[in-house]
């Protein structure tokens, strides 16, 4: 099986640079026409230039591919719908988006501000969200559409001073968890990567000797794989280094206590048999959890 894109249109924000410029030259080298999106913004997402889109246009037309820059903050719903009109225009169509553009404001908690947490989480979630609703109903049209989120090890697992990066991350797994089900009959898949790469993002984060180790281009074939004809849904693939895993949300078996004797010490004292992990499963959707609860309550 050979994984081609020819006849496909991408859209990959935060392109200009590291992970984003990674999948969209790799996209565009195996037959997408890609728009490269970045603000061309510094790190804290403060400033603007479209420099950087420009740059991989270039490097992706000179190797033959056929690419578009667009300078879209995709905090800005407006400009967001402003960048699929101009990819309709040029290209009739939107078959994948990556939703990979992002911004760091790293503090402790006690020291962050509202401005610091707002700024993340509309970069990172809503501008996922802005992205994401521009193109849903071109892809449910088309029959056809594959997304990519990105979160992070630090939404699943937490990391110090990154709960405004953490909580956006991880609310890009509910994200993709809702919309499966709402894509599903329109052949629109919805998947998330949770990248470890050496970026501007992590260059002052991991020793230099790591970072040579987790090259971008690293992460990027299973990003290409979620934007396959050929890809899962509501599916998360952890990529780094040329390592890989998948990654879900997991629920032990659940015990019905008696409702005579319930309360906060009963609970305690069950926590154990509550915790136990190797009864551990996922759920394919909400309600069968849902129901799983109801038949042990009503038995």
């Amino acid at each position: 099986m050979t994984i081609r894109f020819d006849g496909k249109v991408a859209i990959v924000t935060g392109a200009g640079a590291g992970l984003g410029r990674s999948h969209a030259l790799a996209l565009a080298a195996r037959g997408a026409k890609v728009v490269v999106n970045d603000f061309g913004g510094a790190r804290d997402g403060t400033g603007g230039s479209s420099e950087a889109a420009l740059a991989v246009v270039d490097e992706i037309q000179k190797a033959g591919g056929v690419a578009i820059a667009n300078g879209a903050n995709v905090a800005d719903f407006e400009q967001v719908q402003a960048m699929v009109k101009q990819t309709m225009d040029a290209f009739g169509r939107v078959d994948i988006l990556v939703n990979n553009a992002g911004i760091l404001r790293d503090k402790t908690f006690s020291k962050l501000d509202m401005t610091d947490i707002k700024a993340v989480i509309d970069v990172h979630l809503m501008g996922s969200i802005h992205c994401t609703k521009a193109v849903w109903d071109i892809m449910r049209e088309q029959n056809y559409g594959r997304i990519v989120m990105t979160t992070s090890a630090s939404g699943m697992y937490g990391n110090f001073g990154q709960s405004n990066y953490a909580a956006a991350k991880m609310a890009l797994v509910g994200l993709m968890n809702a919309l499966t089900p709402e894509g599903r009959k329109n052949n629109v898949r919805v998947n998330t990567v949770a990248p470890v790469a050496a970026t501007r993002m992590t260059a002052d984060v991991l020793p230099e000797e790591m970072l040579k180790r987790i090259q971008p281009d690293r992460v990027t074939p299973a990003v290409l794989y979620l934007c396959s004809e050929e890809a899962p849904s509501k599916t998360i693939i952890s990529a780094g280094g040329s390592v890989f895993a998948a990654a879900t949300m997991m629920e032990t078996a659940p015990v019905k206590l008696d409702d005579a004797t319930l309360s906060p010490e009963l609970v305690a004292a069950r926590f154990a048999e509550i915790a136990n992990w190797s009864s551990a499963r996922p759920y394919e959707e909400s309600f069968a959890e849902v129901q799983a609860f109801l038949t042990l309550a009503t038995a």
